[in-house]
């Protein structure tokens, strides 16, 4: 991942030399460095070869494209720094791909500028409920996430002691909530609903509250690097629960931090068609060494606003956002639209996935084992 990560940089580097010609500034807002460039990665690489590609065919309304990044690290402090930065520099839209306390802490930003943000990785529902009409995402929302957890969990363990813990992160708890308020809806109670905090690597007391209860089955709200930590601890604690978290899990960190621990472990996740045959050309060109469906819906963010921009005949800012609700777009995920908030519509947002033999792969419909 180092090696992909410096020919990453130095790549969007050299797209932001330009030329002399006249060009259209677009931001791309991520994390490229810190702990969680993890999260940042796949979104640049698809938003790259996107404008890559855009570019390779005229531009945009016959105008090369060129791509301004900021490193906001996931970061709520420091993300709208990085916001102001594009919003100061002139792009005519933001490409986001970060954690959802960073995009809810630009989103202010971007919408006092009138710049339209296509995001690609933050979940919060919070996002596209507060009215903003230049806010739109290609993923699906933690409510929906949330309640696909709470039913399995409801449908197949309402008889076990399950426990639901999150790190604070306004993903990681409102994630874990949302779990919780869809279990109690069914009838189920958890057996406890408890907060660790993040960037730690010491979960013992959690882990003994946990055998102390003699919990089942854990539902975690949070990010790969702590949840897999709790995994191999417990496994090597001889702690015998079944874990179960959200799109967090997607990555190869969850496997390396986790070893043999990951094995069997269920998380939710955005549908990734990354292993579809019709992707392969494009996933090659990622130079990724996992293959990520991250990458495609950023690369669709960067279609469908181009596919607006020539429908308006115009890059302005309302025209183009009018667009985006009315019409609908051809990408790399499919013919997709948006709804009145600005949350994707036309495929299914969320799948569940099993981490097997160091990788995850799609749930079968067999429940699977403790």
């Amino acid at each position: 991942m180092v090696r992909t990560r410096t020919f990453l940089l130095a790549t969007l580097a050299a797209i932001g030399a330009g030329d002399a010609r006249t060009e259209t500034l677009v931001g791309l807002s991520t994390a490229l460095t810190g702990r969680y460039a993890w999260v940042g990665e796949p979104p640049a690489v698809g938003t790259q070869l996107a404008i890559e590609d855009l570019n390779a065919a005229g531009g945009v309304l016959g105008e090369p494209l060129r791509l301004v990044t900021v490193d906001d690290g996931c970061d709520p402090e420091q993300a709208p720094l990085a916001a102001r930065k594009l919003v100061s520099d002139g792009v005519a839209v933001t490409f986001s791909g970060t954690c959802s306390g960073a995009a809810l802490a630009a989103a202010p930003v971007y919408r006092e500028a009138r710049i339209v943000v296509l995001e690609s990785a933050a979940t919060n529902p919070r996002l596209t409920d507060q009215g903003d009409p230049g806010m739109f995402r290609i993923v699906g929302r933690d409510d929906l996430q949330g309640d696909l957890a709470g039913d399995l969990l409801a449908d197949r363990w309402a008889g076990e002691k399950i426990a639901i813990a999150h790190d604070g992160s306004t993903y990681g708890q409102g994630l874990a909530e949302q779990v919780k308020e869809r279990l109690n809806l069914r009838g189920v109670r958890e057996a406890a609903f408890v907060e660790y905090a993040p960037r730690h690597t010491d979960f013992s007391a959690l882990l003994e509250q946990l055998h102390a209860l003699s919990i089942e089955v854990l539902y975690v709200g949070g990010y790969s690097p702590e949840i897999g930590l709790i995994a191999r601890y417990a496994r090597e604690r001889g702690h015998d629960f079944l874990l179960v978290s959200g799109d967090g899990l997607s990555t190869g960190e969850f496997g390396v931090v986790a070893g043999p621990a990951a094995e069997g472990t269920l998380f939710t996740s955005f549908s990734d068609p990354s292993r579809d045959p019709r992707s392969a050309e494009l996933m090659a060109r990622t130079r990724l060494e996992e293959p990520s469906g991250r990458v495609l819906h950023s690369y669709a963010a960067v279609q469908v606003w181009a596919q607006a921009v020539a429908k308006a005949g115009t890059l302005g800012s309302e025209a183009v956002a009018r667009v985006l609700h009315e019409a609908e777009f051809d990408t790399v995920l499919g013919r997709i639209g948006f709804d009145a908030k600005g949350d994707v519509e036309g495929f299914e947002p969320f799948v569940w996935y099993v981490w097997r033999n160091g990788t995850y792969v799609p749930l079968e419909d067999q429940p699977p084992t403790r």
